[in-house]
């Protein structure tokens, strides 16, 4: 499971950076539209991670984690956007 953290911690490296991006140049109206793509192409990522992989031990925890990870960043930049952010 080891290479399975891996994986995790990377995608969850891509969400934040593509949360980052998001929230400081999409326009407010689009930014929560982004953050739901954003949030499905990390799950797609990881379905297609080990779509190529041959094994496939742990593959709902990953998924859970990237999925969860992801929803948390998301929800908090989120609440920035809503609250903080004009």
């Amino acid at each position: 499971m080891k290479s399975g953290w891996i994986e995790i911690i990377s995608i969850w490296v891509l969400v934040a950076l593509a949360t980052l991006v998001a929230t400081f140049t999409v326009p407010h109206s689009q930014v929560l539209a982004s953050f739901g793509a954003i949030l499905a192409s990390a799950t797609a990522l990881v379905s297609m991670i080990h779509l190529f992989l041959e094994g496939h031990q742990g593959f709902v925890k990953k998924l859970v984690y990237v999925a969860g990870g992801s929803y948390l960043m998301l929800a908090i930049a989120s609440i920035y956007v809503l609250f903080f952010q004009r």
